[in-house]
């Protein structure tokens, strides 16, 4: 009998699948001695800088000097672990402060979000992050944690968010939320970057981060990947909100995800 006649058999692998399976389990040690790698640059280099971090962080008039160090740590960072980021620029980015939107397919967003844009920003991110350790310390005063579990904790997260912009402090934020499974494909966006654009009237920078997700995938997972190579990052042209309103947010929401998608989808 054939085996399109059991559904539930598992299906034989052809021969070029077989060789991508065996490839796999061969490279395996390779990406967990990179992994192992990249976990010891990052906490080493992140102990060595955490007194500094903690004296800088304990005020808020020194966060502008937090962020520089951040910079030239995530300048660091990137040739320690070998992905250093090549970046195209469509245009000059607007006059802080603007709302940074960009696609999440890898913890190395957020390192190479550092090379990426020269104007002081906070980023909002998961509650979890909270959670780490000695990192968990740019979350407590700087940087904006948001439980998306709590609607009310969601809310006060992004009005701390609109009193920086107030400030004239630029935003960054992940708007699918978290690292999508099939990732380089997108998760929807939610609507919270989209509310506080157009809330605030400030222009949106759209960024794609195209490689990432080839060099550094889920720490934890035994067959993610993990290698070395030059990440690539296109930042797009502003997007301005003048004159939009909640009425336009879910056009607003869809523009932007085509932007960051489209470089994506090309091979």
């Amino acid at each position: 009998m054939s085996h399109s006649a059991h559904p539930d058999r598992p299906r034989i692998p052809d021969g070029e699948s077989r060789r991508n399976v065996v490839a796999k389990w061969l490279f395996l040690p390779l990406r967990w001695l990179y992994k192992l790698w990249f976990a010891f640059v990052f906490f080493t280099s992140l102990v060595v800088l955490y007194v500094p971090f903690r004296i800088l962080l304990y005020r808020p008039q020194r966060y502008v000097r937090a962020f520089r160090l951040k910079r030239r740590w995530a300048g660091f960072l990137q040739w320690a672990v070998g992905v250093p980021l090549r970046t195209r620029r469509s245009s000059a980015l607007p006059p802080p402060p603007y709302i940074i939107c960009c696609n999440h397919s890898s913890y190395l967003d957020i390192i190479q979000m550092y090379n990426v844009i020269p104007d002081y920003f906070l980023f909002i991110g998961k509650y979890e992050l909270l959670r780490w350790p000695l990192f968990n310390i740019f979350f407590k005063g700087m940087n904006i944690a948001v439980n998306r579990g709590n609607k009310m904790e969601a809310a006060k997260a992004f009005r701390k968010a609109a009193q920086a912009i107030d400030r004239g402090t630029s935003i960054a934020i992940f708007p699918e939320g978290t690292i999508p499974v099939h990732t380089p494909r997108m998760k929807p966006f939610k609507d919270g970057a989209f509310k506080l654009a157009i809330e605030k009237q400030v222009p949106i920078v759209p960024i794609s981060f195209l490689d990432h997700w080839r060099y550094f995938g889920e720490p934890l997972e035994i067959m993610a990947r993990a290698r070395p190579g030059v990440a690539r990052a296109i930042v797009h042209e502003p997007v301005s909100t003048a004159g939009l309103t909640e009425a336009d947010l879910v056009d607003l929401r869809a523009r932007i995800y085509r932007i960051i998608e489209e470089p994506l989808l090309q091979p």
